[in-house]
């Protein structure tokens, strides 16, 4: 790939998320998001139908599972965490008009240096899930970072080298989990090596609240929500936002106002990763999971943050319903495929949403710039200089 493609790139990705902020026309885009939804909500129907199913079973059998009772909503809270987190990381970074898309393996690579830690440091009480913690959010900020650094010294764009990372940290926790590095031993009974990490000590999971039947909220819903308020007050109210927003709107004029565009850039995306390796943190220490490390922790909750933000239009107090609405269909999809519907229609309604809530502000945008380009008729403009004009 040449420089000129990875240039366009860049180009291509600032351009689009300039197009997903809040401008003009909110009336047209509202509205056109409406017409979109609905026609996601028939085309949805149309592929069950399609596929032998029944959109009514279907939409009962995912609130069955997601918010019928209090285990739904428990499911649906404690996915609804981690989308949010890689979410917000998102905002961050689009923010400054860096488009990360690399949160899949910076969740992955969250989790090992978690994991890495649990099991490796015998710290008492609380203090363990807290650096467990703390080293999920480091290793995910310090494999964005490597994106930074590529961008920087050798010019390759974000786009194309977060998503690379994200397969070589699949191939990389794939052998961490069976080596002496997370387990005992490296070797199962059968003699094929085991697919996972031993399990964390008691003192590295985190503490909820609540007991069945009722309804039980994990300390990661709290810490998700803190990142999302914390991230949208620094960007809003602050002099450090403010220069995020600038890079984001006009690289140039914030270079020429002093702001250190690479370092900022650099910053913002490496914060991304962070708060997506505090999701990976978060898999691992939450009842969501087995409180093990496996290849597919991750389980496409990076893919799904990255879609959370795309369609909250990268402002962080949006997302936090909209990574609701997500946790929603990843809870009822999960009893939706027991019931023999195919997981991946989960997917393609999911898809065909996130088509509906990005597409509107693009296609009026678009609509915008055609009503505005009306040729008109050049004047001659005379290029002789006003002293020879004058001496003429």
């Amino acid at each position: 790939m040449s420089a000129a493609s990875l240039t366009n790139v860049d180009d291509l990705s600032r351009r689009f998320l300039a197009r997903l902020r809040p401008g003009p026309g909110g009336r047209l885009v509202v509205g056109l998001t409406v017409v979109l939804v609905a026609v996601a909500a028939g085309a949805s129907a149309l592929l069950l139908l399609l596929t032998g199913g029944s959109p009514s079973a279907s939409a009962s059998a995912i609130w069955t599972g997601s918010l019928a009772d209090a285990t739904g909503w428990t499911t649906t809270l404690l996915n609804a965490a981690p989308l949010l987190l890689v979410a917000v990381g998102a905002c961050v970074c689009a923010s400054a008009g860096t488009f990360n898309i690399g949160q899949e393996g910076q969740v992955l690579i969250g989790g090992l240096a978690g994991a890495w830690v649990g099991l490796r440091l015998a710290l008492p009480g609380p203090t363990l899930v807290v650096v467990v913690m703390i080293a999920a959010a480091v290793g995910g900020g310090a494999w964005a970072a490597l994106s930074a650094l590529m961008l920087r010294f050798r010019g390759v764009n974000v786009p194309v080298s977060t998503l690379l990372m994200t397969f070589l940290a699949i191939q990389l926790v794939t052998f961490a989990v069976s080596t002496p590095w997370l387990q005992e031993s490296a070797q199962g009974t059968s003699g094929i090596a085991d697919a996972t990490s031993n399990p964390l000590p008691a003192n590295a999971r985190l503490a909820g609240f609540g007991q069945y039947p009722s309804v039980q909220l994990n300390m990661g819903l709290f810490i998700a929500l803190v990142a999302a308020v914390g991230v949208a007050l620094v960007l809003s109210r602050s002099r450090w936002g403010f220069r995020v927003r600038m890079l984001g709107l006009n690289p140039l004029t914030a270079k020429h106002t002093g702001v250190r565009v690479a370092a900022l850039g650099g910053f913002t995306l490496a914060l991304s990763g962070a708060l997506a390796g505090l999701a990976g943190g978060l898999l691992l220490v939450s009842p969501i999971g087995t409180n093990q490390l496996q290849a597919g922790l991750s389980d496409n909750f990076g893919w799904d943050g990255l879609l959370v933000a795309l369609v909250a239009r990268n402002r962080p107090l949006v997302a936090v319903p909209v990574s609701l609405v997500f946790a929603v269909l990843r809870a009822g999809g999960d009893f939706l495929s027991a019931t023999g519907v195919p997981y991946y229609l989960v997917d393609v309604v999911k898809a065909l949403l996130v088509l509906a809530f990005v597409a509107p502000p693009v296609l009026v945008d678009l609509f915008r710039r055609r009503r505005g380009a009306i040729p008109q008729t050049a004047t001659a403009v005379s290029v002789v200089p006003t002293k020879v004009k004058a001496s003429a």
